[in-house]
This record gives structure tokens, C-alpha cells and sequence, in this order.
């Protein structure tokens, strides 16, 4: 909601986005007066930053609870300014003394290469970043109306029809001469299969019997 809300951002800042999105994440969802306190003081290096994440082989603090930080005073310098910037333009728009950090987010923006000098084939990489806070303030303009963002409209069911059951075709009624006809074909396949298998047994016994080869009757023996 753009009514009570205000915002602010530097691009291009000759900071390291780590650090920086350290310190937004230490602020989010507080209380203004409580983070221009808080970054006061860390830009002076007399309060350690608590670090979430990239954390690898920092030290305790014991200002934190035993939990890992370090003191970013450039980093929360710059989060300082952006941060009184959001402030003024939210009073411009007539929305109180006091707001809630809604976002505050950091991340890399531009990556120039550098050339070391004296013909060396060095090379380094400046990385710029950029941040950016959004503010909600508890105060509203006069002669502004609020209005809350729209839900997304959920397409209406269409009502399912009832699906018509096929009506199966009614046997007719079969009687005894055309029941025996059916049965006729089953018969006549039985009484093949058999003389078939007769044939084929008489056959067999007709065929002369071989004699065994001499070598594997040698083998036997």
C-alpha cells in the first residue's frame, strides 16, 4: 500500500553488499527510533553486528550472547543514511514521526575490472552495490484513502452435469433349439482335439526305434 508508505535507495556504493546486507537484515521489521540508535553506534564501531549468515571463522562476541559478528562501520554508515533519508521523505508526505522498517535489502549492483598498473597482469574487480529501505508509517495523509491491495479473483466452478448412463440394448430371450446351436461349435472343437491327439500318439508308436551311437555307449561302459 503506497499511501503510507515511504521509501529510499542509493545505487552505486563502494561498499561491500555482505556487510550490507547484514546490517539491513539486523534492522528489518523494528522500530525507527530503535534502529537510528542502533546504527549510531555501529558506525562508530562501539556495537557488533550480528552476522546470520557468511559467518565463516568470525569470531564470539559476547556482546551478542556468544553468537558470531563483527563491527561493519562503513556498511552501517550507509544503511544509516538511506535510513534518514526514508525517514524525511515519509514526514514530506504527512506520515508521522514514527514507522516500522517494512524492507531493507542490499545487493551487488555493477562489477568494473581493474588493471594493476606498471604493465602487471594482475587483476582485481570493483564491485558496487545498492540499498534500499521501505518504511510504513502509522499516520495517515488527510484526504488520502487506504486501500488494501485486491486478492486475486478465484474462477467460479462451472456446475458438473450429471453424466447420462448409457442404457444397455435388452437380450432378447433365447430358447432351447437356438441354445443347443451355441453348444454345437464347443462339441466339434473337444472331438477334434482328441482325434488330433490320437493321431499323433499312433504315430509315435509307429516310428521305429533308434538305435543309440557307439560312442556313447562306449562312454557307458
Amino acid at each position: 500500500m503506497t499511501e503510507n508508505c515511504a521509501c529510499a535507495r542509493l545505487e552505486g556504493v563502494n561498499a561491500s553488499y555482505k556487510d550490507l546486507a547484514e546490517v539491513c537484515g539486523r534492522i528489518k521489521n523494528k522500530k525507527t527510533t530503535w534502529a537510528l540508535s542502533f546504527l549510531e553506534k555501529a558506525s562508530r564501531g562501539e556495537v557488533p553486528v550480528l552476522y546470520r549468515t557468511r559467518n565463516k571463522r568470525l569470531a564470539h562476541r559476547k556482546e551478542l550472547g556468544g553468537r558470531k559478528g563483527r563491527y561493519p562501520k562503513k556498511a552501517a554508515g550507509v544503511v544509516l543514511k538511506v535510513l534518514k533519508s526514508a525517514v524525511s521523505n515519509g514526514r514530506n508526505k504527512g506520515l508521522g514521526e514514527e514507522y516500522t522498517i517494512l524492507t531493507a535489502s542490499a545487493n551487488k549492483k555493477d562489477i568494473y575490472p581493474r588493471l594493476a598498473p606498471k604493465g602487471r597482469w594482475a587483476r582485481s574487480y570493483l564491485e558496487m552495490s545498492r540499498v534500499e529501505i521501505i518504511l510504513r508509517g502509522e499516520e495517515v495523509p488527510k484526504g488520502v484513502e487506504v486501500t488494501p491491495p485486491k486478492k486475486p479473483e478465484k474462477p467460479e466452478k462451472k456446475p458438473e452435469k450429471p453424466e447420462k448412463k448409457e442404457e444397455k440394448p435388452k437380450e432378447e430371450k433365447k430358447g432351447p433349439a437356438e441354445k443347443q446351436k451355441k453348444k454345437q461349435p464347443k462339441l466339434l472343437k473337444r472331438a477334434m482335439k482328441r482325434e488330433v491327439y490320437q493321431d499323433e500318439v499312433e504315430e509315435k508308436e509307429n516310428e521305429p526305434e533308434e538305435m543309440p551311437h557307439s560312442h556313447g555307449e562306449y562312454r557307458r561302459k
